[in-house]
């Protein structure tokens, strides 16, 4: 697969940015690598907090257009697997917080940023930006449970080494969807899943409640079985995991 990687000292963000590149048509895959954004963020209004050069900061831009439009969750689902199968080489107690976050036990280690482009045709860009804490030794902002490897392991971890292992892996599981493999990608995903065993406190707009995780939708929706034996479903922002 043809791989272009862009290299930035600094960037107001890897998404943005890759949101109006415009690739080569040899580019499979583009990759926007920084050692600090101005203003990188999380799904919806969410912020990232980062130490220049301390973490890896990087979006990848791929052009599935032969990928249903209602199998375009199967993308998430396959950068999370590889966020975590990469991280299982460093220490256990990785799952993927759904729908796409990386967490090690009960604490953030990863977050994914997806903005999707449509056409006629079908997906013409999908960009994926992952922020992953590596070597940051403190975090000083009002989230709530972020950790790094450094954190974790007491030591510091080559980003480079780890960025290409993440995108080595990504490129297996996008082939993998591309070529129509969506229950072994759902799978996959959803034995990595946290807190699929037990009751657990969530809360909606109608507040908090006690459930099970049953399963991921294709369309990325999340259903729970609430302690009433009630079905809930959930589309991205409308639940909060109570931690």
């Amino acid at each position: 697969m043809r791989i272009k990687t862009l290299r930035f000292k600094e960037i107001d963000s890897t998404n943005r940015f890759l949101c109006n590149y415009q690739a080569n048509e040899s580019e499979e895959m583009t990759v926007a690598v920084a050692d600090f954004q101005t203003a990188g963020r999380g799904m919806g209004t969410n912020t990232w907090e980062s130490e220049a050069g301390q973490n890896l900061l990087f979006s990848i831009l791929v052009h599935p257009r032969t990928l249903p439009i209602t199998r375009q969750f199967q993308l998430s689902m396959a950068q999370a697997i590889a966020l975590k199968e990469v991280l299982d080489e460093y220490t256990d107690g990785i799952t993927v917080k759904w729908p796409n976050d990386i967490y090690w036990q009960n604490r953030k280690i990863s977050g994914t940023r997806i903005d999707t482009s449509i056409s006629s045709q079908g997906i013409k860009n999908f960009v994926l930006g992952t922020g992953l804490n590596v070597n940051q030794r403190e975090f000083h902002s009002d989230a709530p449970n972020p950790v790094s490897l450094f954190q974790i392991l007491g030591y510091k971890i080559d980003p480079d080494l780890l960025l290409n292992k993440i995108i080595t892996r990504f490129e297996k599981y996008y082939h993998l969807v591309i070529q129509g493999y969506y229950s072994q990608i759902s799978t996959q995903y959803h034995a990595a899943l946290y807190r699929t065993k037990g009751l657990y406190k969530y809360s909606d707009k109608t507040g908090d409640f006690q459930a099970t995780i049953l399963r991921v939708e294709d369309n990325g929706h999340l259903i729970l079985r609430d302690s009433t034996g009630k079905l809930r479903q959930y589309a991205f922002k409308e639940l909060t995991f109570i931690i």
